[in-house]
């Protein structure tokens, strides 16, 4: 791929590409455009430039440790920019990466819109320009929301099913490599305004295609948070020349994501408060020693409360995130078999629904 530098390109508009807005909105538009003109993947790179150029900054909606999170406007539309520390170059180099050489277009995985490298304020910013979700992150939302059981399987079937398209190897010039998250996590899933999610932040991603066998996964397997690390990662035994090993790694974490949501889902009258994995076992912020200790050594798993096993809808999770959390990583769900169990748990629900 071409790296962006970090040259003036023209402001104005780019003859052809970007046209009266009729209708629906030009960023749609926009992107529709590059998706049917053969160009594969994202936008092409002078647009992109002058997409990022064009945005104005509104306020700061989140800060992390890789930088922070802007609502921007383009042409009276929200976007969200997220803007790279210079220490976390890797993630914004790998995410753009990803974004512009594959075809991610999916309803569950957050839409990119534009890369840029740029000299603002005498120093280097590193832009990432994607769809504006008001409702923030999945840990966010949870923080504030409880869900009922049809709106918890709506989460979950959702971000299943970004997980199997990352997951899973498409052939063809429409084609994408294989891709495993390595961090996923409530914060790194967003929640779009009909409640269903999509699946962010692949700047720790890893890709592996069958056609020529590589993966490329840099010099670190030990990558991620250190919540949701799965054993093989904490105890350094991961296969790290493996594809599927970064798939199953997913998939422990797809477990804690899903207890999380189970806790705020209504059953009875009754909900948890919002908590971490393992908040009851490790500090506020773990070590790897504190992880590797409960997780690979005593083998605990986060608590399922009672009350859960009370609902029909509750137990069938409950047994669920259990198969996502063997110490085996080879006994593991698939991300695909997940997704086809949340749907028979689903049509289960609505025939219950149906007898009433």
């Amino acid at each position: 791929m071409h790296r962006l530098l970090a040259h003036d390109a023209e402001h104005g508009m780019i003859d052809g590409l970007i046209t009266s807005n009729i209708g629906d909105s030009m960023l749609a538009d926009l992107l529709d455009h590059s998706c049917t003109s053969g160009s594969g993947s994202g936008l092409p790179f002078l647009v992109q430039r002058t997409v990022a150029r064009q945005i104005t900054l509104v306020e700061c909606v989140g800060k992390g440790r890789y930088g922070e999170v802007w609502r921007g406007q383009w042409q009276g539309e929200n976007v969200a920019v997220k803007i790279f520390s210079s220490r976390d170059e890797k993630s914004w180099f790998r995410e753009t990466e990803i974004y512009n050489t594959i075809l991610l277009r999916h309803e569950n995985i957050l839409g990119f819109i534009a890369s840029d490298m740029t000299s603002r304020n005498s120093s280097t910013q590193l832009w990432l320009i994607t769809h504006y979700h008001e409702n923030g992150s999945l840990y966010d939302y949870l923080q504030r929301n409880t869900v009922d059981a049809d709106g918890c399987l709506n989460v979950v079937l959702s971000i299943a099913s970004g997980l199997v398209h990352l997951h899973t190897e498409i052939f063809g010039t429409e084609g994408k490599p294989a891709i495993a998250h390595r961090d996923l996590k409530s914060k790194n899933i967003l929640v779009k305004k009909n409640l269903h999610c999509c699946i962010a932040d692949l700047g720790l991603a890893v890709m592996h295609s069958q056609k020529n066998n590589q993966l490329d996964v840099g010099n670190n397997p030990k990558v991620g948070t250190k919540r949701y690390m799965a054993p093989e990662v904490l105890d350094e035994s991961i296969q790290a020349d493996c594809f599927d090993a970064y798939k199953r790694v997913d998939i422990w974490a797809f477990g804690f994501v899903l207890w999380e949501i189970a806790r705020r889902t209504f059953s009875n009258g009754i909900v948890e408060e919002y908590k971490p994995p393992f908040y009851d076992l490790v500090p506020s912020d773990p070590s790897f020693e504190d992880m590797r200790k409960v997780v690979c050594i005593e083998q605990q798993r986060p608590s399922i409360p009672n009350r859960w096993f009370s609902d029909p809808t509750l137990t069938a999770l409950a047994k669920l995130m259990k198969e996502c959390w063997y110490q085996n990583p080879s006994a593991r769900l698939t991300a695909l078999r997940i997704k086809k169990t949340l749907g028979k748990i689903n049509n289960s629900q609505e025939k219950v629904k149906e007898d009433y």
